[in-house]
């Protein structure tokens, strides 16, 4: 077994669609990025590499490289799980941790743990999601950014 962690931060901007575990969620600012800047969706594909001793995003989708311009970031962790299916694992489990004042995101939490699930060919039993506020407190609290977090346990293949 391997176990993996991350964090991801991006600032809240106004013109930007604001995009988590690969749901778009309707909002009046968005999250900045060279691609559509998923926060919870790096943490998680950023968490897997860890877990493989693989390094981080910026050395396999650097920000330098057009091709990841605007991406879904859905499409990065598709390719994170090829590298951990060449690697010989497979996800034991995924917990992913949301840190945002507004907008709420107990509605989308389902499609985001499904968008997850699919994009790393595991059941949704397997992926947690859970979101918090920032109580008005720091960066997150004044709307300013998001911070994801995720941990993930994989599992060698046999």
């Amino acid at each position: 077994m391997r176990i993996g962690q991350s964090s991801d931060i991006h600032r809240m901007t106004e013109g930007r669609k604001l995009v988590l575990g690969g749901v778009e969620i309707p909002y009046e600012k968005g999250l900045l990025g060279h691609s559509d800047a998923d926060a919870l969706t790096h943490a998680l594909a950023e968490a897997i590499l860890g877990a493989l001793a693989l390094g981080d995003l910026g050395k396999h989708f650097p920000d330098t490289d057009p091709k990841w311009e605007g991406v879904c970031s859905l499409r990065i962790l598709e390719a994170v799980a090829d590298m951990m299916d060449k690697a010989g694992y497979r996800l034991g489990n995924a917990d992913c941790l949301i840190l945002i004042e507004k907008p709420k995101m107990a509605p989308h939490i389902p499609r985001m743990r499904q968008n997850f699930a699919d994009a790393l060919h595991c059941d949704i039993s397997q992926i947690s999601v859970k979101a918090t506020r920032g109580e008005g407190l720091g960066y997150v609290g004044r709307q300013e950014g998001v911070l994801a977090q995720a941990v993930v346990l994989l599992e060698e293949k046999h």
